[in-house]
């Protein structure tokens, strides 16, 4: 199958549910923009995953590419975004 657009996906969504394209496109919408809100306190979409931020110490790192080749550097401290897969959500992919 290939990628779907997020058209394909509300539409998918608006015929399994029964409500039309923009009511779908509309929750949609509404569970993303909670999902930006609410991700630094860990966000939890049920049976699909959850959204944590974390944060990436300060670590050493030696250059492999280019002027710097073979220089260690400092990269510092920083806080990222990570999407943790559901267990119920990996059983189905991968049925187990």
């Amino acid at each position: 199958m290939a990628k779907m657009t997020k058209s394909a996906i509300l539409s998918t969504i608006a015929a399994k549910t029964g409500v039309s394209k923009k009511q779908a496109g509309a929750v949609v919408d509404a569970l993303v923009a909670l999902a930006y809100k609410e991700a630094k306190n860990t966000f939890t979409v049920p049976g699909l995953g959850k959204l944590v931020l974390s944060s990436r110490p300060t670590r050493q790192m030696v250059m492999r590419f280019g002027p710097m080749a073979g220089q260690t550097i400092t990269v510092p401290a920083k806080k990222v975004l990570k999407f943790r897969v559901a267990k119920a959500a990996k059983d189905a992919i991968l049925k187990k």
